[in-house]
């Protein structure tokens, strides 16, 4: 029997599609928008078929997003900012532009500007020890010598990947309780790894370092002065980085979804790891931020950074990609600075051109965020930007249905559940009870589907077979 929420959630998504409230545009926008919304796009093409082509709307039903808001930049200036489906789906809230998503990670880009603005103040210096500027908490002693270049471009060699929050109930921990792994912190001790400068590993232990001591440097509580330095002098008048959230804000807030379409219980976490994940925005906000990096790497504007100051923060250093609080992307067409977000609930990712001043923002209030990835393909394809939509030329083949048939099956890893059924002579694939959806197979024991971006294969396993891509392998029942 279908569980109510399994069909609820979507019919809520179809009522509510478009807010009766949008911007309207002029003709010219609004159709780039129709095609953004009838457009979305899948990562592979099959070979001999024309190229699928899905709605925002049915897509939305498919993943059980519950909203989206999404922002296109072009020419240096944000072309639309629109949102779609429920901040809330209880309360009957819209998502629209104004609602606020939490940025995850997205929070270390402005981060790593407000680090370079103490920088362009002589308040530090980016190569110095970090030891010369902390006072409540250090690393441990065989951390070697770190700078803040290492700290924000993740490679200080030091632990914890990410942060998974605290509910409405739990008592938040200070940060150097959190570096030092203590109670009631629920995330380890961040500590050394491997030598600084030897290589780049993630580390949102790391940025909160450095939230440490920009807050030891100047005195000052975080979220004040990132309000005042950065958020405020880009025009970001609808974000903030205070954990709690703030009373005032409330009502703005997109609450936070699992994939399966339900809540997280408080409808979402604080996360006092502010510098590494605590940032409220839009997309139009970021937006903001994009532009005043883009004209600001052009020697045009200094709002936060001198161009000088820009041109370093978006420099990579020791790796290939990682700059300072930010990723650097080198595509066939152009080259791109850009950050991903992943919080309990929560789901982003900005590009933002080095040159041409194009981009976009899209930012889900779900764990699940293949429908951005399908979105930014149409955007790709609505635009012209062909970095963004490369569909790969698939060619299927026939497998006989005795071998299909010993595919079918239930498998497990971990709490994820792969359920195959023969459905017309086609094998199809579900994911822990979500939509069916067609295998298309390019030998007799590897294939692929149009939803996720990857090849996976049947090897043979206790039961018969498993399900194997890279490391993963899903054992048969």
């Amino acid at each position: 029997m279908l569980k109510p929420e399994l069909f609820i959630l979507p019919l809520l998504l179809a009522c509510m599609y478009i807010p009766a409230t949008a911007q309207q545009y002029t003709k010219e926008v609004e159709d780039k928008i129709k095609q953004v919304e009838n457009n979305l796009a899948s990562w592979a093409e099959l070979e001999g078929q024309p190229p699928v082509k899905w709605t925002l709307q049915e897509r939305m039903r498919h993943y059980k997003t519950p909203g989206i808001s999404i922002a296109v930049i072009r020419d240096y200036q944000i072309e639309w900012a629109r949102g779609y489906g429920w901040a809330d789906v209880e309360e009957k809230r819209p998502v629209t532009p104004q609602t606020l998503f939490q940025a995850a990670s997205i929070s270390k880009s402005l981060n790593g500007m407000a680090i370079l603005k103490l920088a362009e103040q002589q308040r530090l210096d980016l190569d110095e020890d970090i030891n010369t500027y902390l006072k409540s908490w250090h690393p441990s002693a065989d951390s070697g010598r770190i700078t803040m270049r290492n700290l924000l471009s993740h490679t200080a060699g030091l632990t914890v990947h990410g942060f998974r929050g605290y509910t409405s109930t739990d008592t938040l921990p200070a940060v150097v309780q959190i570096l030092s792994g203590r109670k009631p912190a629920n995330s380890p001790e961040v500590k050394p790894a491997f030598a600084p400068g030897k290589r780049m590993q993630y580390s949102g232990g790391g940025t909160t370092v450095s939230q440490l001591m920009l807050t030891e440097i100047t005195g000052e509580k975080y979220d004040a002065f990132l309000q005042r330095e950065v958020l405020d002098p880009l025009g970001m008048t609808g974000s903030f980085y205070t954990q709690p959230a703030p009373a005032d804000k409330k009502a703005w807030l997109a609450t936070a979804y699992k994939p399966n379409g339900k809540p997280v219980p408080g409808k979402y976490h604080t996360y006092p790891e502010m510098a590494a994940a605590g940032l409220w925005t839009t997309p139009t906000d970021l937006s903001k931020y994009i532009i005043e990096t883009q004209l600001s790497y052009a020697g045009k504007s200094s709002k936060v950074l001198s161009p000088a100051m820009t041109k370093t923060r978006l420099t990579p250093y020791i790796d290939k990609s990682a700059a300072l609080g930010v990723f650097i992307l080198k595509e066939k067409q152009h080259s791109y600075f850009s950050h991903n977000g992943g919080n309990e609930g929560f789901r982003s990712t900005y590009y933002g051109s080095l040159d041409d001043g194009f981009g976009f923002v899209i930012m889900v209030n779900s764990d699940n965020f293949d429908v951005a990835w399908e979105v930014i393909r149409s955007i790709g394809r609505t635009y012209g930007w062909s970095d963004f939509y490369q569909p790969r030329k698939m060619k299927p083949i026939q497998v006989p249905a005795d071998t299909l048939q010993q595919y079918t099956g239930t498998y497990k890893l971990g709490n994820t559940t792969l359920v195959t059924t023969l459905v017309n002579g086609q094998l199809h694939i579900s994911i822990d009870g979500g939509e069916p959806v067609a295998m298309y197979f390019t030998s007799h024991h590897e294939f692929f589907v149009l939803d996720f971006s990857f090849v996976l294969r049947f090897e043979k396993g206790g039961n018969g077979f498993d399900i194997v891509g890279g490391n993963d392998r899903f054992k048969k029942q």
